[in-house]
């Protein structure tokens, strides 16, 4: 067979930063930083090592409501004054901040600053917002352009650096980052971080607060405030498990330690896999280790995501398909096939709805995207992790399982601590999985094509055939029984909630809800569908209704809320939707606030 020849593919432009990288970029990054909770303020310097092209005569930032006090430059070891200008801010781009460098050359240069109170990567808590109820609490979230609101930072998944940082915060509070950590509190306030291995600004992250650690021996470790931590280190008692899990999988764990973190609920995400520790929502902490998935994804970004990256936020599926292709492989060979049928399934149904929502026509539903003039939170839904995740499952049966794990190694290896594009990522599948086993498979469909191919793996579980034969049981002679469901997962739970009609009188979900008593689960995932369930149906009337207020003010998790805030919109509860919201919205985030802000404007009035 004649050896194919690829033409290079040219570097991807993100249309999501100002940085000038053909012309100077960040190599290493020095954080000297104060944390002001009463003034909810960060103030600082942020020193840069750069590598610059010759011609270089500025380099570009990218800031989002900074005030820029002042900056140097390093000139022969000493530092003298240097020029800056700000241009036009643009929505949620923020301005670029544009720094004059010399003729002779520079390769450092150093910024004072300081945040604005209502930065939105950042999110201060009130000690009544928080677990314990003792202590303030600070944590930012940088994905996807955030981080540029609370550091000057060339704001690119395809740009990487190194970073040390000192942060001083109150004496009774502990820092962390996602670098090397402490374990516990020091009498100075002062703590230092070094993260040795080239990160993209997005996977820079800070949490401040009341926060105690429990190891879970040799390289894993939760940090919770101490009033959770017992429950947490419960819950994630298999963090080990899972990397040697992982590891055996996908090739080495290059990070040193793998640490997670329980963030108060107002968190907007489930996980973040910011490198080394993990953040994660309280809404996983079940009791009983069922909602750990979680954590697999969270884990399986040590490759997918972190250490291979997207290039630019219009290639975010390369992060998320990956990753959930990842989690379900660790949670097959940890709890075996069964199980992931059934996470890989629920994954299939979220993708099906979604796809459904967008229309399956919609440019929106291809892999790589077109976000150029839009805010990249756009394309962080079920098609990049779901039908990028369903590729993969496709690939994996065409080619077979132990083909396309040792694909899989050698993709990580030779892309490791670097970023990829939709165009490389095609052109490298082509040329080393298909091409080498003389396989035609249509990459572009996939790519960049609207819906699913036809042709593509079949997603099926027989636990949940089993649950569907209980949801026509009840519903034709309305009988439950309890024994059949006393050994159900979260999973088995989830897929009879969705499978139940909707259109039946109440007193037929007022009996499932005596039975399973579901409004007052202590289980998130179940809770929130059924509550999804209470309002399509109606049941919310004069049952649940205290349930649904009090879950949406305290619960700041975007993948719960704009479900439950869309049922309320699409059945004609719009009143009661915005009157939740104007109460609830102090305990969001941003990135939660924004999303529903956004769905109440979409979505007219019945």
């Amino acid at each position: 067979m004649v050896k194919k020849e690829y033409p290079p593919i040219p570097a991807p432009i993100d249309a999501h930063t100002y940085a000038n990288v053909a012309e100077a970029v960040i190599q290493h990054l020095e954080l000297d930083l104060t944390v002001d909770f009463e003034k909810h303020l960060i103030s600082g310097s942020a020193e840069y090592a750069l590598r610059t092209d010759s011609s270089a005569r500025n380099i570009t930032l990218d800031i989002n409501g900074l005030q820029i006090d002042s900056v140097t430059l390093e000139s022969n070891g000493s530092w003298i004054p240097g020029e800056f200008n700000i241009g036009p801010e643009a929505p949620f781009l923020g301005s670029p901040l544009s720094i004059e460098l010399p003729e002779s050359g520079i390769n450092k240069i150093r910024i004072f600053y300081q945040t604005s109170p209502e930065a939105d990567a950042l999110q201060w808590l009130s000690p009544q917002q928080t677990h314990d109820k003792q202590e303030p609490f600070l944590f930012t979230q940088g994905q996807a352009v955030l981080t540029r609101s609370w550091i000057p930072i060339q704001d690119s998944p395809g740009i990487r650096f190194t970073y040390h940082a000192k942060i001083k915060v109150p004496k009774q509070l502990l820092a962390v980052m996602s670098a090397g950590n402490p374990r516990e509190k020091n009498d100075t306030g002062v703590y230092e971080f070094d993260m040795n291995q080239p990160i993209p600004a997005y996977l820079l992250a800070l949490a401040v607060g009341d926060l105690s650690f429990s190891a879970i021996p040799d390289r894993c470790g939760v940090y919770a405030e101490p009033g959770l931590i017992d429950a947490a280190a419960f819950e994630f008692a298999d963090l080990e498990k899972m990397v040697t899990t992982a590891e055996s999988l996908f090739g080495p764990y290059q990070w040193e330690r793998y640490d997670l973190i329980v963030l108060p609920p107002s968190f907007p995400f489930g996980g973040m896999e910011n490198p080394r520790l993990t953040f994660a929502t309280p809404t996983i902490i079940a009791g009983d280790r069922s909602l750990t998935a979680l954590i697999a994804h969270e884990l399986a970004h040590s490759w997918s995501g972190n250490l291979v990256t997207n290039a630019t936020w219009e290639d975010f599926w390369i992060n998320e398909g990956h990753t959930v292709y990842l989690e379900n492989r660790i949670m097959e060979k940890l709890y075996g096939k069964e199980y992931a049928d059934m996470l890989a399934l629920l994954g299939f149904q979220d993708l099906m709805r979604t796809i459904s929502d967008l229309g399956d026509s919609s440019a929106d539903t291809h892999l790589k995207l077109q976000l150029a003039g839009r805010d990249p939170d756009d394309g962080m839904n079920d098609i990049a992790y779901e039908k990028g995740a369903l590729l993969l499952k496709t690939l994996e049966k065409e080619v077979g399982r132990q083909t396309f794990d040792a694909f899989l190694k050698q993709y990580f290896s030779d892309y490791s601590f670097k970023s990829i594009s939709t165009e490389q990522w095609e052109q490298y599948v082509q040329q080393h999985l298909l091409d080498s086993l003389n396989i035609d498979f249509d990459l572009k469909a996939w790519l960049y094509h609207p819906g699913i191919p036809d042709q593509h793996a079949e997603i099926i579980s027989n636990k949940f055939e089993q649950v569907d034969r209980r949801v026509k049981e009840f519903v034709r002679i309305g009988r439950l029984d309890r024994s059949s469901t006393r050994t159900w997962t979260t999973h088995e739970w989830l897929h009879f909630i969705r499978h139940l009609p909707t259109e039946l009188h109440t007193s037929f979900y007022e009996k499932i809800d005596n039975v399973y008593n579901f409004s007052d689960s202590g289980n998130a995932e179940i809770l929130a569908a059924w509550l999804e369930l209470s309002i399509k149906s109606g049941y919310v009337e004069n049952h649940n209704q205290k349930q649904l207020e009090v879950f949406l003010t305290e619960v700041g998790r975007r993948k719960f809320l704009l479900p439950l805030f869309k049922a309320l919109l699409e059945t004609g509860r719009r009143d009661l939707a915005e009157q939740i919201f104007n109460k609830a919205e102090k305990n969001y985030h941003s990135i939660s606030s924004k999303s529903i802000r956004d769905l109440l404007t979409a979505q007219p009035a019945i």
